[in-house]
């Protein structure tokens, strides 16, 4: 699976390899990294703890989706902005210090 981070005009591309063992802090290492390129942080925004939920709500999408996706986007998940994109796909947007916008969006694997 596929998480695609994007911070207004950059972005990181970070596969996930074994959804069901996420390397949690390799993950959000890498989102902090490239809001704080920007001079920008994620303080207040709890990516730890959306990008598993993400995880769990679109792994096993391969057997029919969404796994937990439209849930979670009927739950929510504090200051995220989130949506079920047909394919399986999700997203999560927050804006983050400065006013600029975060996304997260996971693809499943097919």
């Amino acid at each position: 699976m596929e998480l695609d981070v994007r911070l207004n005009d950059r972005s990181v591309s970070i596969t996930i390899i074994d959804p069901f063992r996420l390397d949690l802090a390799a993950i959000t290492g890498r989102i902090r990294e490239l809001v704080a390129d920007e001079g920008l942080s994620t303080d207040g925004l709890d990516v730890g703890g959306l990008v598993p939920l993400m995880v769990r709500g679109v792994a096993g999408c391969e057997a029919g989706c969404p796994a937990d996706a439209k849930g979670l986007v009927e739950r929510g998940h504090r200051d995220f902005r989130l949506e079920y994109v047909e394919g399986g796909i999700l997203t999560a947007r927050a804006e983050v210090t400065g006013g600029r916008n975060l996304e997260l969006k996971l693809f499943p694997d097919f």
